[in-house]
C-alpha cells in the first residue's frame, strides 16, 4: 500500500526570510503610505488650526509612547501573534472609523492607527531578531525599504488624489492593505518567536527595563539618533503640507512632495553600498548635518515659499540615508538577551518624537509662524550630528569580520524602520 506523506511545508513552517520580512513591511507601507498624508490634510480640516493639530498630535503622542511600552508586559500573557494581529486590526479599525469625517471620529482614527502602528512595530523588530542574523541586518533593512518604497512613494500622492475625489477612498484602501497585512502575516506562521531563556525575576512593570537601558550610553545616544531623525520626518509630513496651505501652494503639495521624497527609497541599496565603502559613522554625520542645514535653510526662505519647500524636498533625502543608518548605532549595541524589552524601548522613539515635535511646534507657533518650526527642526538635527562625533570611527566592521569567520548569531537586535 503506497504510503501518503504530509508535506514538508504543512509539518513545519518554513523559516522566515529577510524576503518575508520586507513583503510584511511592504504591506503595510501601502496603508500608511497612503494615510500619512491625509491625516494632516483632515486634521486640519476638521480643526483649521495648526496650534490645535499639534496639541491633538501630542496628546496622540503620550498615549501611543505608553501603549508601545505596554506591549512586552502584555505579551507575557497574550502570545505574541495574536498581540501582533489584534494591532494590525486595530488599524483596519482606526481607517474604518475615520471615514465618518467629523472631528471626534477623525480623532480617534488617528489614535488607533497610530497604536496600531507601535504594537506591530515593537512585534515586528522581536520577529527579526529572532530569525535575521547580526551581519544580515544591513541587507535585512534595505530590503524591507525596498520592498516598501512603491507604497511609500505612490502612497502619499495617492491619498491626497483619492481624497479630494472621495473623502472615504484613502481609508478604505488603507483598511484593505492593512488586511493584506494580516494574511501575510498569517501565512508566514511566525508563531511567538524563538526563546533564548527565561528571565529568572520577569519585571512586574512594563517600565522596569528602563533603567537598564538608561544605564548603557550606546543604547541612549542610538535612540537619540533615530528620535531626532523620527522628529525631522514629523516636521516634514505634518507641518509642510500646512505651511503649503497657508502659503496658497495647494493641498496637494504636500502628499506630492512626499511622494516624490520617498522615490529615495527605490536608491537604498545603493546608499547601503556607499555606507559599506565608507563607514557608519560618516553616513550618519552626512545624513544629520546637511539635512540640518537645508531644514535651517527652509526656515530663512519663508518668503520664498517654493524654496523652502525645495530645500526641504532637498534635506528628506538625508533622512531617508538617516533611515538606512541612523538606527545601526542602537541595533547593533542590544544584547540578545535583551531584545525584546530594548525593542519596546527602540520602538518608543517614534512615539516620544510624536510627543516632543507637536509640543516644540505648539509653543514655537505661539510665537512665530510654521517655519519656526522648520528652524526648531535644525537645531535638532544639528545636535544630532554634534553627537554623532562620538560613535566609533570602527562601528559595526568588527561584528560584519566576525560574521565571516563563522560566528552565526540568529538573536539580533531589531531590525530598523522607517522614520514614522
Amino acid at each position: 500500500m503506497h504510503e501518503r506523506r504530509i508535506p514538508e511545508w504543512l509539518r513545519h513552517a518554513p523559516a522566515p526570510s529577510v524576503r518575508g520580512f520586507a513583503l510584511l513591511a511592504g504591506s503595510e507601507a501601502v496603508a500608511r503610505g497612503i494615510l500619512i498624508s491625509v491625516f494632516p490634510l483632515a486634521m486640519y480640516k476638521a480643526l483649521q488650526d495648526a496650534a490645535v493639530v499639534s496639541e491633538v498630535y501630542f496628546v496622540i503622542g503620550i498615549l501611543s509612547l505608553t501603549g508601545g511600552l505596554m506591549v512586552p508586559f502584555v505579551a507575557r500573557t497574550i502570545p505574541r501573534r495574536w498581540v501582533y494581529v489584534a494591532g494590525a486590526s486595530l488599524f483596519v479599525l482606526g481607517a474604518l472609523l475615520a471615514i465618518i469625517g467629523s472631528a471626534p471620529a477623525i480623532v480617534a482614527g488617528l489614535l488607533l492607527t497610530t497604536l496600531a502602528t507601535v504594537i506591530t512595530f515593537v512585534c515586528f523588530n522581536a520577529y527579526v531578531l529572532d530569525y535575521i542574523a547580526k551581519i544580515e541586518l544591513g541587507r535585512c533593512e534595505t530590503s524591507r525599504m525596498f520592498y516598501s518604497a512603491t507604497g511609500w512613494t505612490a502612497g502619499p500622492a495617492l491619498g491626497v488624489i483619492l481624497y479630494r475625489w472621495w473623502e472615504p477612498a484613502p481609508f478604505l484602501v488603507a483598511a484593505l492593505a492593512t488586511s493584506i497585512m494580516i494574511a501575510i502575516f498569517l501565512i508566514m506562521r511566525l508563531g511567538n518567536g524563538r526563546l533564548i531563556t527565561k528571565s529568572r525575576a520577569p519585571p512586574t512593570n512594563p517600565l522596569a527595563f528602563l533603567q537598564r537601558f538608561a544605564t548603557q550610553p550606546r543604547l541612549v545616544a542610538g535612540w537619540l539618533f533615530a528620535m531626532i531623525r523620527s522628529c525631522g520626518w514629523w516636521v516634514y509630513v505634518v507641518y509642510l503640507p500646512i505651511f503649503a496651505i497657508e502659503a496658497g501652494l495647494g493641498d496637494q503639495l504636500g502628499g506630492i512632495a512626499l511622494s516624490i521624497s520617498n522615490a529615495a527609497l527605490f536608491v537604498t541599496p545603493l546608499m547601503l553600498r556607499w555606507m559599506q565603502q565608507n563607514s557608519i559613522r560618516t553616513t550618519v554625520l552626512t545624513g544629520f548635518f546637511v539635512s540640518g542645514v537645508l531644514f535651517g535653510v527652509a526656515s530663512l526662505a519663508g518668503g520664498a515659499p517654493w524654496v523652502a519647500v525645495i530645500c526641504l524636498m532637498a534635506a528628506s533625502f538625508f533622512l531617508v540615508l538617516l533611515d538606512v543608518s541612523g538606527g545601526l548605532p542602537f541595533l547593533l549595541a542590544v544584547k540578545p538577551s535583551e531584545r525584546t524589552e530594548m525593542s519596546a524601548v527602540y520602538a518608543s522613539y517614534r512615539d516620544v518624537s510624536g510627543i516632543v515635535t507637536p509640543g516644540a511646534a505648539w509653543l514655537v507657533l505661539l510665537a512665530a509662524p510654521v517655519t519656526g518650526i522648520f528652524a526648531a527642526a535644525a537645531g535638532g538635527l544639528v545636535f544630532a550630528w554634534a553627537l554623532a562625533h562620538k560613535l566609533p570611527v570602527r562601528l559595526g566592521q568588527a561584528r560584519v569580520a566576525s560574521g565571516r569567520a563563522g560566528l552565526e548569531d540568529t538573536h539580533a537586535a531589531p531590525a530598523l524602520h522607517p522614520g514614522l
